[in-house]
């Protein structure tokens, strides 16, 4: 799979378990990059309790496996999106 540069989406309930996911990755995982925090709002609400995070995966040698990574992130009672 040269040359493929995949980007890994985890989906976590709160911003806690987003930065541990992220420390998880790189502890885990020996990420060259660090994993990027993303809050995203449900639809129509502004409230922030309202909010999920996503950890953005930066994959270039599509490397990391879909699994650990959904593994990992139920964890902490979220998912790995689908591409």
């Amino acid at each position: 799979m040269s040359g493929v540069n995949a980007r890994h989406v985890l989906v976590l309930p709160d911003r806690d378990a987003a930065e541990e996911v992220a420390q998880d990755l790189t502890d885990r995982f020996g990420l060259a990059e660090e994993p990027h925090l993303v809050r995203d709002a449900l639809a129509g609400e502004d409230d922030a309790e309202d909010a999920q995070w996503l950890v953005v995966v930066e994959d270039p040698d599509a490397r990391l496996d879909p699994a650990a990574l959904d593994g990992l992130a139920a964890e902490h009672e979220g998912w790995l999106e689908a591409p």
